[in-house]
């Protein structure tokens, strides 16, 4: 297994939007025993936390759910229908950011704390993190100023699209943000949370024109 904590980008392009678990098996062969895919949902929306996914596979890990691809490729009605089979296959956690912390602390730092908080989750459910490869989608490393320890990562272009763990930490954020959003819609149906899930739409700044903001708004978003 390597010995130290790394931090490096592979830049790559998915030629199919269809996900393998071929990143994950080389990691595998380089020793280790863990891959963790973290992808965030919820970066441009102007109300709302924000949600970093994290999905634990091991080395040992059966087939992915038929149908899996990264969340922003599948309708709603297909990310609900594959999570509860995302749920099963492998470990998954979100972690959340809320407006008030993205207003405080900006959106970059509070995308870190959301995957710390995610990582913590598994951490707690037994996932050996520290001994883990994490697969972090993008080609930016948002995670590394928010931990407290150094973790093995690796950035990634297109992960969500190429590796399955990653697709399934975006499933999972997604599904799982969605709901937060349709909640809010019920005590604020005003916004149209339950369609545009607290991003910039039409019916979404027409609310705020009429009624103001809420504290779920990300204040010093909106303009």
């Amino acid at each position: 297994m390597a010995a130290s904590a790394t931090s490096a980008t592979s830049a790559t392009s998915a030629a199919s939007k269809d996900p393998t678990l071929d990143v994950e098996r080389e990691w595998f062969a380089r020793g280790f025993d863990v891959v963790i895919g973290l992808d965030e949902v919820g970066r441009g929306a102007i109300a709302g936390p924000v949600a970093v996914g994290a999905h634990a596979v091991g080395a040992d890990i059966g087939p992915f759910p038929a149908g899996l691809r990264d969340s922003k490729l599948l309708s709603e009605k297909k990310r609900e229908a594959l999570a509860p089979l995302v749920a099963e296959w492998g470990q998954g956690v979100v972690g959340f950011a809320t407006a008030a912390e993205i207003d405080e602390r900006g959106i970059t730092a509070m995308l870190g704390e959301a995957a710390r908080r995610a990582l913590l989750d598994l951490h707690a459910a037994g996932v050996a993190v520290d001994r883990a490869l994490i697969v972090l989608d993008g080609s930016h490393d948002w995670l590394t100023p928010a931990l407290r320890s150094p973790l093995n990562i690796v950035t990634r272009v297109g992960a969500d699209r190429a590796c399955a763990s990653v697709a399934a930490a975006s499933v999972g954020a997604k599904v799982a943000r969605d709901a937060v959003m349709r909640e809010a819609h019920e005590a604020h149906p005003v916004f149209a949370w339950a369609s545009n899930k607290g991003y910039g739409a039409a019916a979404h700044y027409a609310g705020i024109a009429e009624h103001g903001l809420t504290g779920l708004h990300r204040k010093s978003w909106v303009k």
